[in-house]
This record gives structure tokens, sequence and C-alpha cells, in this order.
């Protein structure tokens, strides 16, 4: 099936018993036993439970997996990622990935003995250079967040197997709606299934797809062990956000794009990030790998707006920290997702208050145009 008649018909969308048109929320913490060593294969909600097994299969039935698994945020699957390394291994991540995966790996697992060298993933020389005898990981995000870098991934993850590593790949930014990184030999895909996947700002989960069975076996061990699992009904909820995943994306794709075309011409813009512009570094490679540019986007201000003021400044788009919602989000990194951060590593990776980072809803594009040409008006006026 194509990726839109799949997010409807995914396996489990319809009830085998009643035949009801959307997957029953199965609301229970517990389950009666046939006997004390006999059950209808479940126990216990953490452990497994039918919503939830329903949306792992859809994420990785989307994503060209064999595996799934839903966790309680992004960040829980991501550290349920990292926790497949054990203390003494080295890690090398993309530099200026997100800064909530910055903190985890700098606050929590380095102080358990994971060592982690950030390396400008779009450079594979660069990459190659980061690797160590006990690197046992490579973390991509392409493109990265915020500034919107492309990784070759199919480069990464055979130079990561070629030195005994497994890669991960976070894939929030695209959505399996426009890229498969399985599909290209990484290893594990994970997402902060809040953004994109979820569509509508009204919970926070985490996925993880991959095809190895022995690393699906230990995430199953971590996932029970840990317990940081996604409910039943929020499982329900984001299976439902997920049936518009194509159709959100494709609206704010396009959206995207023409905004992107339009910033390129203002006089306040000093350089837009968006691999859907041909002058985009790596626009080649992601053709290569994505079905699309997606509906993320940053720019850099010249000196004549201030970032604070031009984001604070707007009144259609939202002023937030996520994305990915069917409304359009504005976010200056430097002073929310990037704060992990210190000020001169910002600074050094361009992450400034300059930096303003766009998410595209669905909105009519012209009323965000109009309210982004507001903003600059109103900046460049405080500025005088």
């Amino acid at each position: 099936m194509r990726k839109n008649t799949l997010l409807i018909h995914h396996k489990g969308a319809f009830c085998p018993h009643t035949g009801a048109v959307s997957t029953p929320v199965y609301q229970v913490s517990t389950f009666r036993q046939d006997a004390v060593d006999r059950n209808r294969g479940y126990d216990y909600s953490r452990s497994g439970n039918p919503t939830r097994d329903v949306l792992e299969g859809f994420i990785a039935q989307v994503e060209n997996g064999r595996f799934g698994f839903a966790f309680s945020s992004g960040m829980a699957a991501v550290s349920t990622c990292l926790m497949l390394l054990r203390p003494g291994d080295h890690l090398v991540a993309t530099e200026g990935l997100y800064g909530g995966t910055y903190r985890v790996l700098e606050k929590v697992f380095r102080e358990h003995g994971l060592s982690c060298t950030y390396a400008d993933t779009t450079d594979i020389g660069a990459l190659e250079d980061a690797l160590k005898p006990e690197t046992r990981a490579v973390y991509i995000e392409t493109p990265c967040n915020p500034r919107m870098g492309i990784t070759d991934i199919a480069a990464v993850a055979d130079l990561a197997h070629e030195h005994g590593a497994f890669a991960v790949l976070d894939n929030t930014f695209m959505s399996p709606y426009l890229q498969n990184p399985l599909d290209f030999g990484i290893d594990i895909v994970v997402h902060s299934a809040t953004k994109f996947l979820g569509g509508h700002s009204d919970l926070i989960a985490g996925l993880i797809a991959l095809n190895d069975a022995g690393m699906a076996g230990r995430i199953k061990e971590l996932q029970n062990a840990l317990g940081a699992i996604l409910s039943p009904y929020e499982s329900w909820l984001l299976m439902r956000g997920m049936k518009t995943l194509g159709v959100r994306m494709e609206k704010g794709q396009k959206t995207a794009v023409r905004i992107a075309e339009w910033l390129c011409g203002r006089k306040e813009v000093e350089r837009v990030m968006y691999p859907g512009l041909d002058e985009h570094p790596g626009a080649d490679i992601h053709r290569r790998q994505a079905g699309g540019p997606g509906a993320m986007l940053s720019f850099r201000l010249r000196d004549c707006c201030s970032g604070k003021d031009f984001v604070e400044n707007v009144s259609v788009w939202t002023l937030a920290v996520s994305l990915g919602g069917i409304e359009s989000i504005i976010t200056l990194p430097a002073a929310m997702t990037h704060l992990p951060y210190s000020s001169a590593e910002r600074n050094r990776l361009g992450i400034d208050g300059q930096l303003v980072r766009l998410a595209v809803g669905i909105e009519d594009e012209e009323d965000l145009m109009d309210d982004l040409g507001g903003a600059f008006a109103r900046c460049r006026k405080n500025m005088e």
C-alpha cells in the first residue's frame, strides 16, 4: 500500500471482534489469568497492552521495520536507545542537536560513564575523525534541529557498521511520511511522536522502530523494567493523529516552500535554511533520501531586527517550544529549545538570538506570511 492508504489501513486499525473502525482503548492495568502460569497474552499493562501493541505495530509498519515501541515521551525513547550502551562506551552525535538530547547526554549519561563527541555529521570526514576504538553508536538528526543541516543517512550507517557501531536517527522533523531511515541502513529510528505524528499538540509520546531482533529484545526489556510506557488512551490518541499525517505534512510542506521562497526575498533576512531550496547545502542528498523538504525551516535575521522582538510580535504564529502541530509555531532556539547549551557553544554553532525556527502548520499561507510581514515591520520600527 502507498503511504496515505497505509496510514488509514494499518494492521490493527479495525477491531477484529466487533468490526469497529477505530482501535479499542483497553483502559486497564491488569488482566485476569486462566491459571497461575497461563494468560491470554497479557498480564499487566506496563509489560504489554492491546492498544499500545497496535500502535507499536503501526510505527514499525510505516517505518518499514519489524519492531516498534511506544514510550511516555520522546526523551524516554531517546534515553532507552542510549541505555543499549554501557559505561566506557563512546558515542558520536550530531553537533547542535536538540537541546533535550544534549542535556540527557551531558547531565545523565556522561555521569554514568558514557562519553560523547559532537561532530558535524554533514561532513562524513569529520564524523570519521570523531570515531574512536570504543565508539559503539552514532546518533544523528537530519535535518538537524534547528540549523537544518543535511546528513547522508546511508553513508553514516555504512561508516558506523564498518567500525562495529550501530546507528540511531531522530526522524522527528521528517516523520515516516517523508523519510524512512531503516531503508538506508540505520539500525534504530526514534521519534518525538508529540510532534508531527500526534499532530495536534495534545499529547506527549515517543516511538522507536527497528529491524534487529536482538536489539528489539533488549529495548523491550528496558521498556518493561523502566516503565516509561505510553498509556492506552494516549496510544489511541496518537494513532488517531497518525491517520492524518499525510494530509497534514503535504499541507504544511506546501506552505513551507512558499514561505521559504518569500523569506529569501526579504531584506531583513540574512539566510534561509530549508532543504527545499536548491541553494541549501545538502539539498541534493536530502532529495535522494526523503520524499520532500518537510514543514520545518529556520532563518537568520539581519541586525535591523531583533530575534526576540520578532518572535514576540506575531499573532497568528504561536510562540512555543514544540513543533508539528496543526498550528504554526515560531521559536527562538537560543532562548528556548537549545538553552541546555552554554552561550559560548550556541554562538559557536550559530544558534544565537538572530536565528528563528518555524514549524509550519495548516493555516492559510497568506495569513501566515501577512503575520510575519507585520512582525518584520514592527521589529524594524522598534530598532529605529
